[in-house]
């Protein structure tokens, strides 16, 4: 399939908030002379566009074809037009959206600073194939015609604003006369590696209705130029999408929609947790999602936008009546990338349910191509929050191929040195904040789960030359210790904002050389398996280096403790719980430095005071050495900071961090996934679905249970490469246990039992247990 280099644009004038760009119509026709054998169309539409057949929308997805650095990948979407086009005329019809491309809203990360920034562009190849093997190309240039069209401003962040009065109808149908159009231009080819994009597209999953709506104000407490009052639409969950507007109106009424998550203590809805606050951004316009309507004044009048989405619970709505103010204006499309259910937990606490549907809701939220930090303040693929999302998101859905497609953007995202930077794509921002080894572990951990949960070495593959180009980078910033100690580390921990900026309790050189020399023994692990004896050996030369350092300098083995900051006594539950979970301490070491993270928990009264990275790995290290009964009562304990208090105050989503609301006027984001891998830890240690835990053997599964003394019962499944497996265990009296399993036919597993529990009685894979 040709992926054509033949770029046009509508213009050559990118946008500013001044002076806004409309979404152009493009339109091509082209003479079928003989029924095709075969009819393939490519496009790219750079930042996003939409297509349309003969009047009909037949785009692949929300926001196609991707989000990316057009200097390093540029991605096409392939249609098979086989059945569609017949003898004769039809015209493909194009609105093309600003997306990454013309990117003038990301400021904050200096997307519009980027050196691929353009007007959109387009680029299509239709190759019509006869019955002799015999190929026909029309691709784009300078004879497709152009328009403006009712889109009058659209940016990723900011939002989209529609003015009905400009529709064109008919524009994209083969009888419209487009003579008064005017010709497009053609321009410069972007500089990235053509590639048809892997990634599942980004769908409608579910319509919403309101379930509150009421009148209300939003003052900004940041910026006084920026105030707005209407009624106050709440849908009940904190998700992402687009809204459906449904107003009969008059004619050029405006409608506008403020979209936020938050309701501030005082009971006034507020987007100010999801702005910037930054005096050198004070003369630009209000950062925030809105979108924009204008009413042509004929009839009910539909609109959703085409270029953007957003990240809410709430929409304030202004420029309508009382009499407008109805359940039916507005419906919630929530939206994400297309993932199937493979994986959920349940069991007989609503507090670990609710839980585990807030990682859900958080996980979809943050699907928008790629992982996403947040739907809302950034819509930004932050490495770390991927990195430490991608065990418990394999465990529940299906974003392989989103994954993979990703990873390339990754690997391209390289620079000469190796370094990887904190978001991708980017236009250059990350490389000097925001990235190191805790963030850049997704360039590793995306390939290596993927092998360890679908037995997929393809994405490993690929990735190894830019593994082994980031290892080498790493042996460039060890210190003359042996260690590592650059950029961000345990983020967001509940007690960052009682010490100075970034002095985390698990100390950032604790964190990174741990998770360094799990990049580099893991990168190892994959060139063994890929056959590259060379590669395996450098790069597990460089983790046992580091290992030693680790030991050597941050280990006090006369008590067993990692070195930690800013607590009553010596160690960080965040540098214990890393160093167990990694294995710096052996197994001859480890029950004594258990003992250690247990009372480090104890000193904080059970609550854990980890950010993300601690967080990721201090409930499995519990629960594998006989404290799973803790772990629970830790994670669910009502009293801030913990995951109960978060639950139980009536959030829908995992939040960015553990703070409480009344700590100030507002919150950080309320939307984010990073925190969600509670999730992987329900299925694996509740439940005890351990697939391929030592990435060996994708037909084997460890059934390892924790039988938590406050659960009555609890159930699981994943649906592995090889079928179902299932996990379901109840409490019959108060030392007896049924537990039925499901297992594949292809797969062999174990049954591990711990704290005592026996097997008494086996009937094929349902077992009664004993204490």
């Amino acid at each position: 399939m040709t992926l054509s280099s033949k770029f046009i644009s509508a213009t050559a004038v990118t946008s500013t908030f001044d002076a806004p760009i409309p979404a152009p119509y493009i339109r091509k026709k082209v003479l079928i002379n003989e029924k095709a054998a075969k009819a393939q169309l490519s496009v790219c539409g750079l930042g996003f566009y939409r297509l349309f057949l003969d009047g009909n929308e037949i785009t692949k997805g929300h926001m196609s074809p991707y989000i990316s650095n057009s200097d390093n990948i540029i991605d096409y979407d392939v249609y098979d037009l086989t059945e569609k086009l017949t003898v004769g005329e039809h015209v493909f019809g194009f609105i093309l959206g600003n997306g990454m491309q013309d990117c003038f809203g990301g400021f904050v990360w200096d997307f519009e600073q980027a050196s691929f920034r353009t007007s959109p562009k387009l680029a299509f190849c239709l190759e019509l194939t006869d019955k002799d093997g015999n190929v026909c190309e029309i691709e784009a240039d300078e004879s497709c015609k152009c328009a403006d069209s009712p889109i009058i401003f659209n940016d990723l962040r900011y939002g989209e604003e529609y003015d009905a009065s400009k529709e064109i109808n008919g524009w994209a149908e083969l009888s419209f006369d487009d003579s008064g159009w005017k010709n497009v231009i053609s321009v410069e080819t972007p500089k990235g590696e053509k590639r048809i994009c892997l990634a599942n597209p980004i769908l409608e999953t579910q319509r919403l209705d309101p379930v509150d709506i009421h009148p209300d104000t939003f003052t900004s407490r940041f910026r006084n130029d920026f105030s707005m009052s209407g009624y106050l639409y709440d849908f009940g969950v904190n998700a992402a999408g687009i809204p459906l507007l449904k107003i009969k109106g008059k004619k050029g009424q405006k409608i506008e929609m403020l979209f936020g998550e938050h309701i501030l203590p005082n009971g006034h809805f507020t987007v100010d947790n999801l702005t910037f606050n930054y005096a050198h951004f004070a003369h630009l316009p209000f950062y925030t999602q809105k979108d924009t309507y204008i009413c042509k004044g004929e009839g009910i009048e539909e609109w959703s936008p085409s270029f953007t989405y957003h990240g809410y619970r709430y929409v304030l709505v202004s420029g309508i009546t009382e009499e407008q103010a109805t359940k039916d204006l507005l419906q919630y499309r929530v939206m994400n990338t297309e993932l199937n259910e493979i994986g959920n937990f349940s069991c007989s606490d609503p507090i670990l349910n609710k839980l585990q549907k807030m990682v859900r809701v958080a996980t979809l939220a943050n699907f928008y191509h790629f992982p996403t930090d947040c739907p809302h303040r950034e819509k930004n693929g932050w490495t770390a929050d991927a990195a430490l999302s991608v065990e418990h998101t394999l465990l529940n859905l299906t974003p392989e191929n989103n994954y993979k497609e990703w990873e390339a953007h990754l690997c391209a995202a390289l620079n000469e040195a190796g370094a990887l930077p904190g978001i991708v794509p980017t236009g250059g921002w990350g490389f000097h904040w925001g990235n190191g080894p805790a963030w850049d572990q997704a360039l590793l951990v995306i390939p290596y789960m993927l092998y360890r949960y679908r037995g997929d070495i393809e994405c490993a593959k690929s990735a190894l030359p830019s593994l082994l180009r980031y290892v080498k980078y790493l042996t460039t910033r060890i210190d003359d210790r042996g260690l590592l100690e650059f950029g961000l580390g345990d983020w967001c921990s509940p007690v960052e904002r009682f010490v100075p900026s970034f002095q985390y309790r698990g100390p950032l050189v604790v964190t990174d050389s741990i998770l360094a020399m799990d990049i580099c023994e893991k990168t190892a692990f994959l060139f063994d398996k890929t056959g590259d004896k060379e590669g395996a050996e450098f790069c597990s030369n460089v983790a046992s280096s580091l290992k030693k350092a680790i030991r050597e300098h941050l280990i006090d083995f006369n008590t067993m403790t990692a070195y930690g900051l800013g607590t009553c006594t010596p160690g960080s539950q965040t540098s214990q719980a890393m160093a167990i979970f990694y294995g710096i301490f052996t197994e001859e070491e480890r029950p004594e430095a258990v003992k250690v993270l247990v009372r480090k928990l104890k000193e904080e009264k059970d609550h854990i005071d980890t950010g993300v990275l601690g967080a990721k790995v201090i409930f499995h290290v519990l629960s594998d050495n006989g404290y799973a009964d803790y772990a629970y009562k830790v994670m669910t304990d009502p009293v801030f900071p913990s995951y109960g208090e978060v639950a139980r105050r009536g959030d829908t989503a995992m939040p960015e961090c553990f703070m409480p609301y009344d700590f100030s006027n507002s919150v950080p984001s309320l939307n984010h996934h990073f925190f969600g891998d509670i999730s992987a830890w329900f299925i694996k240690a509740i439940a005890g679905i351990n697939l391929n835990p030592d990435a060996e053997n994708i037909h084997y599964v460890n059934i390892a249970p924790h039988f938590i003394s406050d659960l009555t019962h609890a159930e699981a499944f994943h649906v592995a490469p090889d079928g179902k497996i299932e996990v379901k265990w109840e409490r019959i009296g108060e030392n007896q246990i049924t537990l039925n399993l499901t297992i594949p036919e292809n797969m062999t597993y174990d049954l591990t039992l711990s704290d005592g529990w026996t097997v008494k009685e086996q009937n094929g894979t349902v077992y009664t247990v004993v204490k």
